[in-house]
């Protein structure tokens, strides 16, 4: 399997991993697009009772792959909402699968990996892992996955993380709420193990409806989350095109200080 996707299904149980290590599982259109349809063919399988999501080699996903955010850069709003839907997509996909899902959080997860890691029932991190929502430090905002990040720890740690940017160990993430244990990265899986035998006791329609019973009593819904998503998308498309994301992106791109930060 040396694809940018590895998919295994062993014992009812679905294994995704993001499968880039060499640039830290950033990810760019060709892995979401791969993803959305690894997502939408396990949602029908019925094998599959459960979706443990990870990431190769020492990090979760670092978001955006830099490549990407310079494709994105160049182009228009049109297509940077388009883009941005995409990905919205994929978060929606993820957070209303219609089975358990637990994130193995086994390093480093970076702005669209904090989305991911939110948009899963469970999260399990190694007490080694970082995390951070740095897009304002590039002009940018974390649109999309927004919805989904609020919903995990709450608007007042949205609103600080979002406008800091300020990276996060795992007992902060688990004490916000973004993840449920930390433990040892070397026991890691066996901490994923024991979430799974706790799941494997449940029913799974009642385990579906479960799922979808306590997103609605926390006010979210798929249609509401769909129209939601486009507004951000459109969002995120405006600030990429202005000056602000421009000079944010070029200065991260070219590993220069962006204009907003004055030299002492």
């Amino acid at each position: 399997m040396d694809g940018l996707l590895q998919i295994s299904i062993l014992d009812r149980i679905a294994r995704l991993t993001l499968n880039r290590a060499q640039t830290h599982n950033a990810f760019d259109d060709e892995l979401i697009g791969e993803l959305i349809a690894a997502l939408d063919g396990l949602a029908r399988d019925e094998s599959v009772r459960a979706l443990v999501l990870s990431g190769a080699g020492a990090s979760f996903s670092a978001g955006a792959n830099a490549n990407w955010m310079k494709r994105m850069a160049a182009a228009g709003e049109a297509e940077n909402r388009a883009d941005s839907e995409r990905l919205a997509a994929l978060m929606r996909g993820l957070n209303f699968f219609p089975k358990p899902t637990i994130a193995r959080v086994n390093g480093a997860a970076m702005g669209g990996g904090v989305g991911l890691i939110a948009c899963c029932d469970i999260a399990i991190a190694a007490d080694t892992a970082k995390f951070a929502l740095s897009e304002v430090k590039l002009g940018l905002v974390p649109a999309v996955i927004s919805p989904y990040v609020v919903a995990a720890i709450g608007g007042r740690q949205a609103r600080r993380l979002f406008i800091t940017a300020e990276t996060i160990d795992a007992r902060e993430a688990q004490r916000i709420g973004l993840v449920h244990r930390v433990v040892a990265g070397d026991d890691l899986d066996e901490a994923v193990e024991r979430e799974l035998g706790l799941l494997a006791k449940g029913a799974p329609l009642a385990q579906r409806e479960a799922k979808q019973l306590a997103l609605a009593m926390g006010g979210m819904t798929e249609t509401a989350a769909a129209a939601t998503d486009r507004e951000n998308a459109a969002l995120i498309a405006r600030l990429r095109i202005a000056a602000e994301g421009q000079a944010g992106l070029s200065a991260f791109l070219d590993k220069q200080a962006p204009p907003w930060i004055k030299e002492n």
